[in-house]
């Protein structure tokens, strides 16, 4: 859909600094100035202090769908790619390690991002996409196994195509988290027909949000409904949900 609205309601905890919420609003409304859209309406409470961790927003938006679009996972066929839009892992590394004050000797930054651009792109130029999704909360893992799942149909990724920063990688090995599982704010996959590919990579590329998008695997024409893996070494094992807890949490 083309984003064209937001909503915004603040739990506010008592005491909380006026030049904090200052902060958080102007930050909110160059975000969506330069998403093209309009924070339109919202609500504020305050609750007593001790009872609100501070500040929560949350937000609801609205856009228009393209007509005549079958962007579901029932869309999806044996034999389509699977495209990924950027390295994954650094939006939940970089919440942790502000969160928990942890140091690494790099830099640990968000991918947070606008993704309408790349996206409305290749629906405009025609690209045939079978299925979109972000990779938030459970980051690539999860969704792929919610899409296989929805599709009733069995994905294989290579690992050895799968980016993932060296300083994520690292971090996620001292805090025992699978980069494949940690949250991302801006990255997506997709998933289309082969014949689509060349034609998607080209218009992608052109965004410096999905510069870097690969094709990191297939839909197979196998029965089933799993995510598979297949490791640098070429063992394949199944590529589970999330299980348990995510950390961090991020919404």
């Amino acid at each position: 859909a083309k984003p064209l609205y937001l909503s915004a309601g603040f739990i506010l905890e008592e005491g909380l600094p006026l030049e904090t919420l200052w902060r958080v609003a102007q930050s909110m409304r160059k975000a969506a100035d330069e998403a093209g859209v309009s924070i339109i309406t919202g609500d504020t409470k305050v609750v007593d202090k001790g009872k609100g961790d501070g500040l929560f927003i949350n937000t609801a938006g609205v856009g228009a769908v393209q007509p005549g679009l079958e962007i579901f996972p029932d869309s999806v066929r044996p034999g389509d790619a699977v495209l990924l839009s950027g390295d994954v892992g650094r939006h939940g590394i970089a919440i942790m390690a502000a969160r928990e004050g942890l140091e690494f000797e790099t830099s640990l930054e968000s991918d947070c991002a606008f993704l309408h651009g790349p996206v409305l792109a290749l629906l405009k130029e025609g690209v045939k996409v079978h299925c979109l999704r972000d990779l938030t909360r459970g980051g690539l893992s999860s969704a792929l196994n919610e899409i296989a799942q929805a599709a009733q149909r069995p994905i294989l990724v290579s690992e050895e195509l799968i980016p993932v920063r060296e300083e994520v990688n690292s971090a996620c090995e001292l805090l025992g988290l699978d980069p494949l599982y940690v949250a991302n704010e801006g990255r997506f996959i997709a998933i289309l027909p082969e014949s689509e590919v060349s034609k998607a990579l080209a218009i992608l590329k052109a965004y410096p949000v999905s510069r870097d998008t690969r094709v990191i695997g297939r839909v197979l024409p196998d029965p089933g409904k799993s995510v598979r893996l297949k490791s640098v070494t070429g063992v394949v094992r199944i590529l589970d949900l999330l299980s348990g807890e995510q950390l961090p949490r991020i919404c």
